[in-house]
């Protein structure tokens, strides 16, 4: 990405778009701190529950108090210990107000308190999430497309699979081919039939 801003006279991104697979904490905080590039990528999130209990999102993170409210309105706290790896941090209901709490069967039946993990990437993820519902992520989707289905055409129907020649200059010179190819096709479609 740096040697492209280069050649291009110092021009930056205002967006990018991608698919789920760069929608990984790490790569969204990269986009977003270092880069100041706006993520419209859906966000890898495995947070969902299929027990029938209140999902992380049913918890809002009061970002002040560095704290997750519960539904029922008590605070989950962090005593800052990282996890994972050291990308994580848990926060954790009180065992006295979850032990006493009347939607404990919701939330937390089997443990004595709820608790909650938050990356240290969390800004960046929630960034992405709220630029997923306005029509700019429709038109990144709109053109994302239009330049996937380039590069199927040439992987199913021009035969770029693989690469026969080794090494960059190779694979400059016959992607070059590929995409000239690709362009005489589109150009022999602009050109009129003349009508007999």
């Amino acid at each position: 990405m740096e040697r492209r801003q280069q050649r291009t006279l110092g021009l930056k991104p205002d967006r990018l778009a991608a698919d789920t697979a760069y929608g990984s904490a790490e790569m969204l905080n990269w986009l977003v701190k270092e880069r100041e590039i706006a993520p419209h990528v859906p966000v890898i999130d495995k947070s969902a529950r299929r027990d029938g209990t209140f999902a992380r999102t049913d918890f809002s993170y009061d970002e002040r108090a560095d704290t997750y409210v519960c539904p029922a309105g008590k605070p989950l706290t962090t005593t800052g210990t990282l996890v994972n790896d050291g990308a994580t941090l848990l926060y954790r209901g009180s065992t006295h107000d979850c032990g006493q709490c009347q939607l404990k069967t919701r939330c937390c039946p089997n443990t004595p308190a709820r608790k909650i993990p938050r990356s240290l990437c969390e800004g960046a993820r929630d960034l992405a999430r709220s630029l997923a519902e306005p029509p700019a992520f429709e038109q990144s989707r709109r053109e994302r497309k239009k330049v996937e289905m380039l590069f199927a055409h040439l992987k199913r129907i021009l035969r770029q699979d693989r690469l026969r020649l080794r090494g960059p200059r190779g694979a400059t010179t016959e992607f070059l081919l590929a995409a000239t190819a690709q362009n005489l096709r589109k150009l022999a479609k602009l050109i009129p039939v003349p009508v007999t």
